[in-house]
């Protein structure tokens, strides 16, 4: 590890003005290059105390034995060398955006004297003109035969345009008229050429003249009573109009936009973007990538946009570019793209309307596809093992962790506080062992809650002591169960499977050292000594262990570190949705929901025969029990319950001062108003209270 300090440039050393640098570590390779408006401050926040730097700024630094730096004239200059850097040195700090996969894209081949029209994949090509990228290749062909119709662009390769040639002959596509054959000089290549710009116009977009052309030929070919030609044309316009309906109509206006999207959490990102051509989307394509350097999600749209056109030009650059988050150097990436372009492009954020939606979709795109990524590698059974592995190694224990038990807390300030307990068996979910928890926390009646970081460890405590007693108290109901034994697969009383009898072999709970240590005590107090017990902490997905100061910092690109956030998000999840639920239930109750043993089916007929609430309370036994489905037991309890609750306040007309007689609670509560406040640490204020 190299000392920062080693290599420090000295001071007044850096120049103030826009620049490039490079760091380099002892091989002279580069590994990492950045670009700033100013080099004197940027460099030297990386020379600051190690304890101030963001962990991934402080790998870099410390691997780094040397930096150097190229002073340009501006900021839309450093933004290019700065994308030409990477793409030469690929440094292993600064994030790459690759495919997930090679997407297919329908390209058109004007470099070469008679034009084709083919599906293209990889890198692009120097005077081809491209439309897409497409999610399958079988979408392109499918529009290319539809317009092959209209425009009769060649598609056979080389060899077979050379062939046919030579014979005289055309191939099938020439025979039934798909292809113009300048193999056997049908067209001339000038022709030929027109034909393959105007099929480049109307992929562009420009679709509404060559219908209305079409149309008006039709009309007089029909006027001139040549009605074969008048339906071939007829037949063109419906082809053309198949081919624009498998494109999805998104605006109504001709806009020409790309729409960019990003999805990440602490380890990885995930981008989408849309092409949107004519109001329609011609295109998608998607990217994920490690975070291996500090960075924010303006930082992740700059990377993007740098990726998708550090190597357009003219058309292939949209005049609109709608992103989630704007690049810290906005003018100076609005200036590169116009550049590019050739005239005026507009970068900004979508505010309303169609644009607003659009962005929602391609987002929960971005965020399906990191979910996807993610799954994918939880999958594989090598790399499930590996992480197992990599877990055991990292906490010290005796063998892979096959049974993995995560717990987390969910409250909404102080309010409904839940916990939820997720299982995981050889590296994937076993939902039928997820199992939640209504957090008691009570003494006596009264329910007694401390500062918001202690609830959360009192709550760890209880929930993990509840689980363990059931597991102690299934482990002596069985009777058989002995050291290195299996607990039976059912209960040998009912036949259902036990909810607490296996033992993981390592509990998981959100939190740092405080969750982790009150994990650890429940444990101790109820004599468990051969569970693992480990900690995840979410800002820095550091793992901590019981009685350890300092935590286990698993590698970046660590699969057991990939494991162990899937679990601890999973748990998230459930007991978020579980919290949710409970707060809306709580807010939709009613009286009769006091009512022990009385089910909603029974509720909803008791309110359609009386009508509300108020009336109910005001009736007899007797009439209760005319209800059908309610027996006199239950009719007692009923008329008990809405006895000891206290009615609703009248509702007061706030203008004149008058009580409104109209009848109470014929619907659930409305919810109590809301006025913020702070929230759990890990969940988003709800919108709706």
């Amino acid at each position: 590890m190299a000392d920062p300090s080693s290599y420090r440039p000295r001071p007044g050393q850096i120049p103030d003005s826009p620049g490039v640098y490079k760091f380099r570590d002892e091989h002279r390779r580069v590994i990492y290059v950045g670009k700033a408006k100013s080099l004197r401050p940027r460099l030297s926040s990386y020379f600051q105390d190690l304890a101030n730097l963001h962990p991934r700024t402080r790998t870099m630094v410390t691997t780094a034995a040397s930096v150097e730096w190229t002073v340009v004239s501006t900021e839309v200059e450093a933004l290019q060398l700065e994308y030409s850097w990477i793409k030469e040195f690929d440094p292993r700090f600064n994030v790459k955006y690759r495919d997930d996969k090679s997407y297919p894209s329908l390209a058109v081949t004007l470099n070469e004297e008679y034009p084709r029209v083919q599906v293209m994949r990889g890198p692009k090509k120097k005077g081809v003109r491209y439309f897409g990228p497409y999610g399958h290749a079988w979408a392109i062909r499918e529009t290319v035969d539809l317009m092959l119709r209209v425009f009769p662009v060649r598609t056979c390769s080389a060899g077979v345009f050379k062939r046919s040639a030579q014979i005289g002959r055309p191939c099938l596509l020439g025979y039934i008229g798909k292809c113009a054959a300048p193999c056997v000089g049908r067209v001339t290549a000038e022709e030929h050429r027109e034909l393959a710009e105007d099929f480049c116009d109307f992929m562009a977009g420009r679709t509404g003249t060559y219908l209305q052309r079409i149309e008006q030929q039709m009309m007089i070919a029909a006027e001139d009573m040549d009605y074969e030609r008048a339906a071939r044309l007829r037949d063109d316009i419906g082809a053309l109009k198949r081919a624009l309906e498998k494109n999805a109509v998104v605006f109504n206006d001709a806009t020409d936009a790309d729409l960019i999207a990003v999805a990440e959490d602490e380890l990885e990102a995930a981008v989408q973007i849309f092409h949107v051509r004519g109001g329609r989307v011609r295109g998608q394509r998607g990217w994920v990538t490690d975070k291996v350097e500090n960075v924010d999600t303006a930082g992740l749209v700059e990377h993007a946009l740098q990726q998708l056109y550090g190597e357009e030009q003219g058309d292939a650059v949209p005049k609109e570019v709608l992103v989630p988050a704007l690049p810290e150097d906005t003018p100076a990436v609005n200036q590169w793209l116009s550049g590019r372009r050739g005239s005026n492009v507009s970068l900004r954020i979508p505010q309303r309307g169609d644009k607003k939606d659009l962005m929602a979709t391609v987002q929960r795109n971005a965020a399906q596809a990191l979910v996807l990524h993610k799954t994918k590698r939880a999958s594989d059974l090598t790399t499930r093992s590996r992480a197992l592995e990599e877990i055991a190694e990292a906490l010290g224990l005796d063998g892979a962790p096959l049974r993995v038990e995560c717990f987390d807390i969910s409250h909404l300030q102080g309010d409904d506080v839940v916990a939820s307990m997720v299982v995981f068996e050889d590296g994937l979910p076993r939902k039928s062992e997820y199992r939640r928890f209504e957090i008691k926390g009570r003494v006596g009646d009264t329910q007694v809650w401390h500062a918001e970081g202690q609830d959360d460890v009192r709550s760890m405590h209880e929930v993990i002591a509840r689980r363990f007693r059931r597991y102690l108290q299934a482990k002596e109901k069985t009777g058989d169960w002995v050291a290195g034994g299996e607990v039976p697969e059912q209960d040998p009383d009912d036949g259902r499977p036990k909810r607490f009898a296996y033992p993981p072999q390592l509990v998981v709970v959100d939190g740092g050292q405080p969750q982790v240590a009150a994990a650890k005590r429940a444990l101790d107090e109820l004599g468990i000594d051969d569970v693992a017990v480990c900690g995840l902490a979410k800002r820095l997905e550091e793992v901590w262990l019981p009685d350890e100061d300092d935590p286990v910092v698993l590698p970046r690109s660590s699969e057991g570190l990939y494991l162990l956030q899937r679990v601890r998000d999973e748990a998230h999840r459930f007991a978020l949705t579980y919290q949710r639920n409970k707060r809306a239930k709580r807010l939709r109750a009613g009286p009769l929901d006091e009512v022990p043993g009385l089910g909603e089916t029974r509720k909803q007929a008791l309110l359609k025969h009386f009508g509300s609430v108020k009336k109910l309370r005001s009736a007899t036994i007797d009439q209760i029990c005319e209800v059908p489905g309610i027996g006199r037991k239950t009719a007692e309890t009923v008329a008990a319950t809405l006895a000891a609750a206290a009615p609703a306040a009248p509702a007061v007309n706030m203008a004149t001062g008058e009580i409104i007689e109209d009848d109470e609670e014929t619907a659930p509560a409305a919810a109590p108003s809301w006025n913020g406040g702070t929230t759990h640490d890990r969940e988003p204020r709800d919108p709706t209270h």
